[in-house]
């Protein structure tokens, strides 16, 4: 909320100062990133280590089960002792904690892959956006994805097609 009365405050300024002099634009960040093909490698990367975590989740989670048949089967048994009972229910217990430990370094790998394969990404199409900037004169270029745009008038120009350009997409 804060970011739109800034965002709000600066163009009415702007606007005030003279917008005759100012050069506007915007882009949909979200739509180029989208088309952007390090993105689909970036996803194919990511799906890969992906199936690879839920593979090795789903043989965990299997021998968790098995063990615990196995285990619930003795433990019926009448002549298994109290001491047998207690160890296998303190193995489960350690297999569960070992199958939620992994999970959540699994999840923690999965977002830092992510961070980091779409970073340069990001980067590339920032450095694209301000490229365009700089060549056409743009006094402000807004993030239609982000939804920063208060009003579009007739000054303003949609770039997404020169970043796009910048970046190599038709």
């Amino acid at each position: 909320m804060f970011k739109r009365f800034m965002l709000l405050a600066v163009m009415a300024t702007t606007l005030c100062l003279g917008a005759q002099a100012q050069k506007f634009g915007y882009v949909n960040t979200s739509e180029i990133f989208n088309v952007m093909p390090e993105k689909a490698t970036a996803e194919n990367t990511l799906k890969s280590v992906s199936d690879k975590y839920e593979t090795e989740f789903k043989n965990l989670q299997d021998a968790f089960q098995k063990k615990m048949t196995d285990y619930e089967a003795a433990d019926k048994d009448a002549t298994t002792p109290q001491a047998i009972k207690d160890r296998h229910n303190q193995e489960l217990q350690d297999d569960y904690v070992k199958i939620q430990n992994f999970q959540q370094t699994a999840a923690q790998d999965l977002q830092r892959q992510q961070d980091t394969l779409l970073a340069p990404i990001t980067q590339k199409l920032q450095n694209a956006i301000q490229a365009v900037g700089a060549e056409g004169g743009y006094t402000f270029i807004f993030d239609q994805a982000a939804g920063a745009i208060i009003y579009t008038g007739t000054n303003a120009e949609d770039v997404s097609s020169k970043v796009k350009a910048k970046l190599g997409i038709k």
